[in-house]
């Protein structure tokens, strides 16, 4: 069964922009939890615009408390600041059970895009394998129609995350078919090099089982932005509660 780790970032830039600590990241994390998710992922960046170092180190002892899996991403290549200790040092501090790498930049709004192995590949490798020694699962940021996706085994991941912003595009046109074609390409290319094969970007409940139902062996959903944002309506636990729905209806659809 797919699982669903609920990315709190967005509680967390809820509460940076008024200062203090309301809304609180682990009382919403607790919540999401209690409610059935599986895990809770952050991406902190340099930047501090939402999660920050502390959150991580607390969110990290409540994953454990709790016997769940705690995943944090980001870009291994941005170096540290004052605030922000870098991806590396945080995985080594916390040892979370997995690293999703992210080739983002400060300037970015939202991770948009997957790594180019050609280019990034050679950097990459040394990086997975320190991650890999703190025992973090390694999983890497592609885009589905990345001809290289096995490359990532060879660099030593465990998973990639496939990008799903383009699917949720297509979605929400009403011509979701030929992206579902790609990404379902895309899982199998991957677990045919041994990868396992984790999906996050824009899912949501509206796009969420028909992804699953016809991408193959889906291991992990990654979900901030539209679960946050339809717990402003719902409330945070029926929210979590709708996704874990979703992924029940994909089983059934595609059993």
């Amino acid at each position: 069964m797919t699982v669903l780790s609920v990315n709190v970032n967005k509680i967390a830039v809820l509460r940076n922009s008024r200062g203090g600590n309301d809304p609180d990241v682990v009382r919403a994390a607790m919540t999401c939890l209690r409610a059935g998710a599986h895990g809770i992922t952050v991406h902190p960046r340099p930047d501090q615009r939402h999660i920050r170092a502390a959150d991580v180190l607390m969110l990290s002892a409540l994953t454990q408390q709790h016997g769940v899996e705690f995943n944090i991403e980001g870009n291994p290549f941005a170096p540290p600041r004052e605030g922000y200790p870098g991806l590396l040092e945080l995985c080594e501090q916390t040892r979370p059970a997995q690293a999703t790498l992210v080739p983002d930049s400060d300037g970015q709004l939202t991770s948009d895009h997957g790594f180019d192995f050609d280019r990034d590949g050679a950097r990459l490798r040394p990086l997975i394998a320190t991650l890999k020694s703190y025992g973090c699962r390694v999983s890497l940021f592609v885009d589905a129609g990345n001809p290289d996706i096995a490359q990532a085994a060879v660099l030593g991941a465990d998973r990639v995350e496939l990008y799903t912003g383009p699917y949720a595009e297509a979605h929400a046109a009403g011509d979701p078919w030929e992206s579902l074609a790609v990404f379902a390409d895309a899982a199998r290319r991957a677990q045919a090099a041994g990868l396992g094969v984790n999906a996050g970007h824009d899912l949501s409940q509206a796009n969420l089982s028909a992804f699953l139902a016809h991408v193959p062996n889906v291991l992990e959903v990654s979900i901030g932005h539209a679960l946050i944002s339809e717990a402003l309506y719902t409330g945070l636990e029926a929210s979590v509660a709708g996704y874990l729905a979703a992924i029940a209806e994909a089983e059934n659809l595609s059993s």
